[in-house]
């Protein structure tokens, strides 16, 4: 007997089990690649293991799903995990400095106000753009290609999914036993500060692996891209500390972990700093092209975007983007507003000028990710919270207010185009992805408020909070931390900031995008972490060239993947346990 009904079978795309699956992905995710970004410094893009899970829940025998179903799965997760990313080099700044008595007590609300307003801006801003980024000027967007090609990839995403599942099996149980204390080895292997140390060479070689699988497992993820990341802690550690040693520049008996210390705080976090700034300063002058064009594209908008009606309208309504943006500034301006001692103009003023600075921004790291696949997204943070602090007379919680909003929106806005230009590829509706995005990403800014707080007060290993020398260093954070102090404090060290500053606008000024900022941050962080992240880069070149690009990209990533996020969330869930039992 016939059956019809499955014959006309309707194609599956905006589904609720997509929806459903791109949510709880998205959190689970944006939960663990906090984490990661507390520790190292930079976030790791989760729409390749969004679309991996996807092919499984959504495309197994159970439901047989569709190439398009899976890619609104991936668009919602990746628009969680970018929101929270865009939190977390910005948030935890306000507790580290509230720590060191610079700040008052601030209250949290005006700050998830302005992230959420952030979330909605980013998205309304550049929907517009999308026509003239992926239809007519048909940029790269690398990362948005290589999810289109894991989307179409067959039966070879159920084995990828498998190892994931067994390298998160294994950074679960590698975690939770160095959370027992078992492996403690006095001299040798430290429980609380999670290393193993040489002891042969001097203290200020800083020489020791941080044994973390999830560090490991990021080197393996950036291959040669990441080697830069830890070629700075091996200048920072291995070149200035001992020439600064043998010079005789430290105090005069200091030793071990003192003189550690010592040049840490006193030389390397300023020159650090000073590169930070510098590069920060490049990327802006080396981004004139990328921002002319930009403008361009901001011109020569098609005028008849977002027509069409019912099924036949491919972009979002013009009337809901205007709804969104009004919405969305409002937010911002009642964050600046609401923080002690701002006045109604100054509000007004940061309000205005941020929400044209984002608009810029979010052109800029748009454009630049489509071109490159690299986000200056970390020196534009930096950028607009000094703007803001000026603009908002020294008012550091409302400053950074701005600066939560203004980062949230500048990475929704990159990774909304690598979302669309993916969904180019597979043949998706651009509106489905843009109200998507409109009417969830929100949702990772709550997300990642909620984990960061939680991480704050449960602690970690033992360590309340996170910052330098904690297991979760937090270098961004702590990095824009150090310039507010050295501002509030009026004890700015000139000669390190200008140093560095030279030192990170050569860096910039290289054919290798980003030099500067990743050497700043890595002479942020315990070099035994920079080394344990350079060995993972080394051994991801070595497989590559042993076994092929195949096996790295089939193989090594998704169980790599997997180390991360079980390592991550076991994290996180030792937070909560500490926070719920003290």
């Amino acid at each position: 007997m016939e059956q019809p009904d499955r014959a006309v079978a309707p194609y599956r795309e905006l589904t609720l089990p997509a929806v459903a699956l791109g949510v709880v992905v998205g959190i689970v995710l944006n939960v663990a690649l906090i984490y990661s970004a507390l520790k190292l410094g930079f976030a790791i893009s989760g729409s390749a293991i969004a679309a991996l899970i996807g092919y499984v829940v959504l495309r197994g025998r159970s439901w047989r799903g569709s190439i398009i179903e899976n890619n609104l799965n991936q668009t919602i997760a990746s628009a969680i995990i970018t929101a929270g990313s865009g939190v977390v080099f910005t948030l935890p700044t306000l507790f580290l400095l509230r720590n060191s008595g610079t700040i008052a007590p601030f209250s949290a609300w005006p700050l998830l106000a302005a992230g959420i307003g952030g979330a909605f801006l980013g998205v309304v801003l550049i929907i517009p753009l999308r026509k003239k980024m992926i239809e007519v000027d048909r940029l790269r967007f690398p990362t948005g290609t290589a999810v289109a090609t894991i989307l179409r990839s067959g039966s070879a995403g159920v084995a990828k999914v498998r190892l994931l599942g067994i390298g998160c099996a294994i950074g679960v149980g590698w975690k939770l036993l160095m959370i027992s204390g078992w492996l403690t080895w006095p001299g040798v292997i430290d429980a609380d500060e999670l290393s193993l140390s040489f002891g042969v060479l001097p203290a200020y070689f800083s020489a020791a692996l941080y044994l973390s699988p999830m560090t490991f497992a990021s080197g393996l993820l950036a291959g040669r891209g990441g080697l830069a990341f830890s070629l700075g802690g091996v200048a920072a550690w291995w070149l200035i500390s001992p020439l600064m040693v043998w010079a005789g520049w430290p105090t005069s008996g200091l030793a071990g972990a003192e003189l550690v210390d010592f040049i840490y705080s006193n030389a390397l976090r300023p020159l650090g700093i000073g590169v930070l700034i510098g590069s920060a300063g490049m990327s802006m002058v080396l981004s004139m092209p990328i921002i002319l064009a930009a403008l361009r594209a901001l011109s020569a908008v098609v005028p008849s975007a977002g027509t069409g009606s019912g099924s036949e309208r491919t972009e979002m309504s013009p009337w809901v983007l205007l709804a969104g943006l009004v919405g969305a500034v409002l937010l911002l301006f009642l964050a600046a507003w609401v923080t002690a001692d701002v006045p109604l103009w100054r509000a007004i003023m940061a309000t205005l000028v941020g929400t044209f600075w984002l608009g810029i921004a979010s052109l800029i790291v748009a454009q630049a990710t489509g071109m490159t696949d690299i986000s200056p997204m970390s020196g534009m943070t930096l950028v607009s919270v000094v703007l803001m602090m000026a603009l908002l007379g020294g008012q550091v919680v409302a400053a950074l207010s701005m600066g939560i909003a203004i980062s949230v929106a500048i990475g929704q806005s990159a990774d909304m185009m690598q979302d669309l230009k993916t969904g180019f590829l597979v043949g998706n509706r651009p509106v489905q992805q843009q109200s998507l995005e409109f009417a969830i990403s929100w949702l990772g800014v709550v997300v990642a408020f909620v984990v960061i707080y939680a991480l704050w007060h449960g602690g970690v290993g033992g360590v309340n909070g996170f910052g330098p020398g904690t297991p979760l260093p937090a270098p961004q954070a702590s990095a824009l931390a150090g310039v507010i102090e050295a501002v509030q404090s009026q004890q700015i060290p000139l000669d390190k900031f200008v140093l560095g500053g030279l030192a990170g606008v050569v860096m910039e000024w290289t054919p290798l995008g980003g030099l500067g900022i990743m050497v700043g941050l890595a002479m942020y962080l315990p070099f035994s972490i920079t080394l344990t992240y350079g060995l993972g880069c080394l051994a991801h070149l070595y497989l590559e060239r042993c076994r092929g690009y195949a096996f790295v990209e089939n193989v090594v990533v998704p169980w790599a993947a997997g180390l991360i996020i079980g390592e991550a969330l076991t994290g996180v869930g030792e937070a909560l346990w500490h926070m719920v039992a003290g």
